[in-house]
């Protein structure tokens, strides 16, 4: 037989279950227990002759086992196509199982090297089954408080499961933001060297235009200086014209005056 895997919860001897491969109706009960001990509630144990044993309340026994079944369900597993029970024991917890569990805790802490701080799954597993088999002890001597402990528990889990949640969400979160942030800084990028090449036509559109208004500047004042000799020179011409009228006119007019 290949046991499971140990836990800090305290379990009885692992019981042999035989799968029942017949047909059977919705009603009947799925799995049949092999086993030459007697179960718990199966029957009346025989007293000894001459011996008196201590009133036990067998209902109370009962309800408590179940309860500890419903808070801590038996394990299974197959081997060889034989199907293993291992139920909680109902035994009590005596002070020095109390002391041996707080030592075997420490040492699987140490031997599992689970962090001493943080978030550790390791270190959260190992005192979740040392909260588990506090339950259990505690249920054995009182259900109520051992139920009530076990709505602290499930609100342990829940919150645990709460934060976790809302942190795969936030991580989430940051890494599509993350994502976002470089698609956009890759666009950023490309937009700041389009930017930047416009930039680059445009100053090149200035030079060029600059140059070529120098060159229609250059050619405007040479084109003024022509025209400014031009005129000179047609005015310098009208001139001389003129006092040649002048004088030839002058000449016309005297010998007529005499």
């Amino acid at each position: 037989m290949i046991p499971p895997n140990s836990s800090l919860v305290k379990y009885d001897n692992p019981v042999l279950v035989s799968r029942n491969t017949e047909k059977k109706t919705p009603k009947s009960r799925p799995l049949k227990v092999n086993s030459t001990s007697p179960q718990p509630g199966s029957g009346p144990v025989p007293t000894p002759p001459g011996k008196k044993l201590p009133p036990v309340d067998a209902k109370n026994n009962q309800q408590t086992d179940e309860i500890l079944n419903s808070i801590l369900p038996p394990r299974e597993w197959t081997e060889n196509g034989q199907l293993w029970v291992q139920q909680v024991s109902s035994t009590p917890a005596t002070r020095l199982d109390v002391v041996n569990q707080q030592e075997e805790l420490d040492r699987r802490l140490q031997q599992r090297q689970a962090r001493e701080t943080g978030i550790c799954p390791v270190r959260r597993e190992l005192y979740s089954q040392c909260f588990d088999e506090l339950i259990r002890q505690v249920t054995i001597n009182c259900a109520e408080r051992g139920l009530l402990l076990l709505r602290v528990r499930d609100e342990i889990r829940m919150t645990i499961a709460a934060y976790q949640t809302l942190y795969e969400s936030s991580v989430a979160f940051g890494m599509r933001k993350a994502l976002q942030a470089e698609q956009g800084k890759a666009d950023m990028e490309k937009k700041i060297a389009e930017l930047e090449q416009d930039k680059r036509d445009l100053e090149r559109q200035v030079n060029e235009l600059k140059a070529r208004c120098e060159q229609i500047e250059k050619r405007a004042a040479e084109l003024r200086q022509v025209e400014e000799k031009k005129h000179s020179e047609e005015l310098q011409f009208l001139k001389r014209t003129n006092a040649q009228l002048k004088n030839q006119l002058e000449g016309i007019i005297a010998p007529n005056k005499k």
